[in-house]
């Protein structure tokens, strides 16, 4: 029966703790808004503050900074600065994801702005980096023999401001990288061909170096893909079509190791075991 006043103690004890609590998330919720700098900062000293950061090459830092002015500014010139300059530190900081849906949003909002062709050329070269970068350097990988996708759409980009903006100062630089983006996927067409050619399947590496030839002519890979045809017009037995091929070769690329009877190579065990190996020992070299 004596135990009977502790419960109102106890009672005591869980509100003050309760309150102790809720004044200490209170604190801390004030000590992190008031550790925002940018929370309330006039337009201009905010951009000046991003770009700042962006000279600096601190992207991150700048693109924070960016998006806390888009958000307390969403209209004027300096939102749509921002914006470009947001997209191009996300660029370069590596987020190529983020990158493209802040250029994708500009371009919905602006699609006249005078700088909408630097957009769509950003835009290229975010697709072309994108999912690629730490594979290349952590194991030297072949890109053509990887998805296509972002490399089309990259490709893509390349051509609106190539054709759309002939007369821009990017025009130039995105028909370079887009002869770069053809042979890249010629060579993805000529290593799915020696695939083929490495399991016997003669019709299908046949098949795939005709639509190299018709859909990338004049790709660095346009010889090596008659070289495949008069391999596999070989392996079928069809020496008429073989020896076409092989006159053409011999007339355009007399030096192609194909017709010394070098090429193709059989894959090392590294390469077939290994799926980010390079294979240019497969792909002869360009022709001059």
């Amino acid at each position: 029966m004596t135990s009977r006043p502790a419960l109102p103690r106890l009672l005591l004890i869980v509100l003050v703790a309760a309150l102790a609590t809720g004044s200490g998330c209170a604190r801390i919720g004030k000590m992190f808004k008031k550790g925002d700098k940018n929370e309330g900062v006039p337009v201009e000293q905010l951009y000046d503050r991003g770009h700042q950061s962006l000279m600096d090459e601190n992207y991150n830092t700048a693109a924070e900074t960016f998006q806390r002015l888009i958000a307390q500014y969403p209209y004027g010139p300096y939102a749509e600065q921002a914006q470009i300059e947001m997209a191009y530190g996300q660029f370069k900081a590596g987020k190529h994801e983020d990158a493209i849906s802040s250029i994708d949003r500009f371009i919905r909002t602006y699609p006249t702005h005078r700088n909408t062709v630097y957009m769509y050329y950003l835009r290229g070269l975010s697709n072309s980096s994108r999912n690629t970068i730490f594979l290349q350097r952590a194991f030297a990988l072949d890109t053509s023999n990887r998805d296509l996708t972002a490399p089309m759409q990259a490709y893509n980009d390349f051509s609106i401001v190539a054709e759309r903006y002939p007369n821009s100062r990017y025009a130039a630089d995105a028909r370079q990288r887009m002869v770069f983006l053809r042979n890249q996927f010629a060579r993805y067409e000529i290593n799915t061909g020696l695939y083929y050619l490495r399991r016997g399947a003669w019709v299908a590496a046949a098949d795939r170096s005709k639509y190299l030839l018709e859909t990338y002519p004049q790709s660095e890979y346009q010889y090596d893909a008659v070289a495949i045809l008069a391999e596999a017009y070989t392996r079928l037995g069809n020496q008429t079509l073989a020896d076409d091929a092989k006159r053409v070769l011999q007339q355009n690329d007399p030096e192609h190791p194909w017709l010394s009877g070098g090429w193709p190579k059989d894959p090392s065990i590294f390469q077939r075991l290994n799926p980010f190996a390079r294979e240019k020992r497969n792909v002869s070299r360009p022709a001059n």
